[in-house]
């Protein structure tokens, strides 16, 4: 059972009724049939998630490097809701994994990524290139990390 399979336990019993079942092939790591795990991939793409948060460090690079066209505003980039994972992690994902531990500490670390990623903007905005660079190395990359970590987490617990 993976890392993210057994935070998203909800218990022995659970964890224990899963792995007899998924021992058949019915159900994924984290207990869930088919056709619900099935379903979860259908509202969002694991993949894609991942390669659009790898992305904003080219983008924060960019962004520094004064070779991006973009108008970021640390206002918006810290919120957490406006991104594709973020729309289906506090709508069909918490419905359907908010009942999982894990599930919230996902939610709490891609809200950590975002505020992150707007720090940098705004130290950025503010001639503070330095210390926008230690942040983009530092806090940013770790709030990263961690959210493609528990990403690959969720993916390999759904059975993908």
């Amino acid at each position: 059972m993976g890392f993210f399979s057994r935070l998203f336990s909800l218990g022995n019993k659970d964890t224990d009724k899963a792995a007899n079942v998924a021992s058949t092939g019915a159900v994924t790591e984290l207990g869930l049939d088919a056709q619900a795990s099935a379903a979860i991939l259908s509202e969002i793409d694991i993949d894609t998630a991942i390669a659009a948060h790898e992305n904003w460090k080219l983008r924060l690079q960019n962004y520094l490097n004064g070779n991006s066209t973009e108008t970021l505003q640390p206002e918006i980039v810290c919120l957490d809701d406006r991104c594709d994972l973020g729309k289906w992690l506090h709508g069909p994902g918490t419905q359907r994994l908010g009942k999982y531990p894990a599930f919230s500490v996902l939610i709490a670390r891609h809200k950590y990524f975002h505020v992150q990623a707007s720090n940098v903007v705004a130290l950025a905005q503010t001639n503070q290139k330095d210390k926008a660079m230690q942040a983009l190395e530092g806090s940013y990359r770790y709030a990263s990390n961690q959210v493609v970590l528990l990403l690959k987490e969720l993916k390999r617990g759904l059975g993908r």
